[in-house]
């Protein structure tokens, strides 16, 4: 055998050594840690489980360390919770992301306890269900928001909201009485649930904010060349939402 078949079958039996290994070198995302195989394998039906349970079913990285690709820095409170069943109490709904994708249900059920899943999860988005076309809205308001903005530091997305069934039919007749763009108008509701507009109102901004615009909203006032009876009734259900690029 020679030199380099002796190295070269060296470093293949080590590296199947390696992959049996008690303990185990991981790579999330550019992220380094150490951890045992019983760790990993805490938890059964988990993807972690399954990818540690036998022969390794990943990718090494040139050290080889299994690698995963994935956002590997709120790994350590996945790894934390394996180790010791601590729930973490930071960070906790980029850690739910994480346990939601591992499948580590154990951890998923505790998390959704916590004030924050459980506000987003029971209360806010259970509210927003009973929002009609509530995220196709968002969608509609940002690519009117993007076609607004040549040359412009700003973008105006005047959007319609009612909560009952009467403000609906009443803002109905309203809009079919003036001479407005109905097409650059985006209207939410009527929904049935207890929270209000300004509620909703806050919703609308923070799902934009999340996407990564810089947007604000304000009440919308007529113009003072532009007021009569139908259209100072239709501003108390308007709202201008001014979205801010530069």
């Amino acid at each position: 055998m020679s030199v380099s078949e002796y190295r070269t079958t060296g470093k293949q039996i080590t590296s199947s050594l390696q992959s049996l290994s008690p303990i185990v070198q991981l790579n999330i995302g550019g992220e380094i840690y150490a951890t045992t195989l019983s760790t990993l394998r805490k938890c059964p039906g988990s993807k972690l489980y399954d990818m540690f349970n036998g022969q390794p079913k990943l990718r090494t990285d040139s050290e080889g360390r299994f690698f995963i690709d994935r956002e590997g820095k709120n790994f350590k409170y996945i790894l934390e919770y394996l180790r010791s069943s601590q729930v973490p109490t930071q960070c906790i709904q980029e850690v739910y992301k994480e346990a939601v994708f591992y499948e580590i249900e154990p951890l998923v059920k505790k998390l959704e306890e916590t004030p924050q899943i459980f506000g987003e999860q029971v209360g806010r988005k259970q509210f927003l269900a009973r929002v009609p076309n509530y995220s196709e809205n968002i969608e509609v308001m940002i690519r009117i928001a993007r076609a607004e903005v040549i040359a412009s530091r700003y973008s105006n997305v005047i959007v319609c909201v009612v909560r009952t069934e009467e403000d609906a039919s009443k803002c109905n007749d309203a809009l079919n009485s003036l001479d407005m763009d109905k097409e650059s108008l985006v209207k939410f509701g009527p929904w049935k649930a207890s929270p209000g507009i300004s509620d909703l109102l806050d919703c609308i901004k923070l799902d934009i904010e999340e996407k990564g615009y810089n947007v604000s909203f304000h009440s919308h006032v007529a113009d003072k060349g532009f007021r009569f009876k139908s259209y100072d009734f239709l501003c108390k259900f308007l709202y201008k939402f001014v979205f801010t690029w530069w």
